[in-house]
């Protein structure tokens, strides 16, 4: 599995309907994390980082509509695109899903390819380098698809886990990722990698952008990580 694999969290309390998301999502080559209630789906949202939430809105206790807006209420997650699926096909009802943070609305019964033709479409716009996409911040280029990265025009030569480092900083400028975000984000979570590591690679990235002159893009949060801008 890519340390970089993109994540999908789907939010369903119907255990069939979640395991058929999860088998179709993983088809498309996402990671999947699971939960069966609202409750369940916030405490993931920290362990698991993930890049777009599928949810219900009929769950137990904690309406999906309620989650959606604890979401988006969280300066970290605010950002986490939300497709929300609901038996509800009234416009007053969509209306409401797409005013409490909703990115996308989707009505049951629905079509498991244009869902995950959904997902895939926001994905593009929450993890570009994750769908291929061209990356600029400034003179720094990076195209995720041919795996290239230029500075002022001139290439550079970035090992594997540099590039990763670079593109989840390109993806989100300003933003300050901790070191255990890092690890989680590049290296993955089912890799030992002492925090450490991260300075080290963090290292390598600053002297391969340098190469060819220009000042450090990169900022580092005392206490707190790394941030590119």
């Amino acid at each position: 599995m890519p340390a970089d694999q993109p994540t999908v969290l789907v939010v369903e309390d119907e255990a069939a309907q979640r395991e058929v998301l999860r088998y179709n999502l993983e088809a498309e080559g996402f990671r999947v994390a699971a939960a069966g209630n609202g409750e369940e789906a916030l405490m993931m949202m920290d362990e698991e980082s993930p890049d777009v939430i599928v949810l219900d809105w009929m769950l137990p206790n904690l309406s999906g509509i309620e989650v959606c807006r604890q979401i988006k209420t969280r300066p970290e997650t605010r950002g986490v695109p939300v497709i929300m699926l609901s038996a509800r096909s009234e416009e007053v009802d969509r209306i409401r899903g797409l005013e409490t943070g909703a990115d996308d609305y989707v009505v049951k019964p629905y079509s498991l390819r244009e869902l995950m033709a959904r997902v895939r479409a926001q994905l593009r716009r929450a993890r570009p380098a994750a769908a291929g996409l061209r990356l600029e911040y400034e003179d720094i280029v990076l195209d995720a698809e041919t795996h290239r990265v230029t500075r002022d025009g001139q290439e550079l030569k970035l090992g594997p886990t540099e590039f990763r480092l670079l593109s989840t900083f390109m993806e989100k400028p300003g933003r300050v990722w901790s070191r255990e975000q890092l690890l989680d984000r590049v290296w993955g979570r089912d890799i030992y990698v002492d925090t450490r590591t991260v300075d080290v690679h963090i290292g390598r990235l600053r002297k391969a952008l340098g190469v060819h002159g220009g000042g450090d893009p990169l900022r580092t949060v005392r206490g707190a990580g790394y941030a590119l801008g």
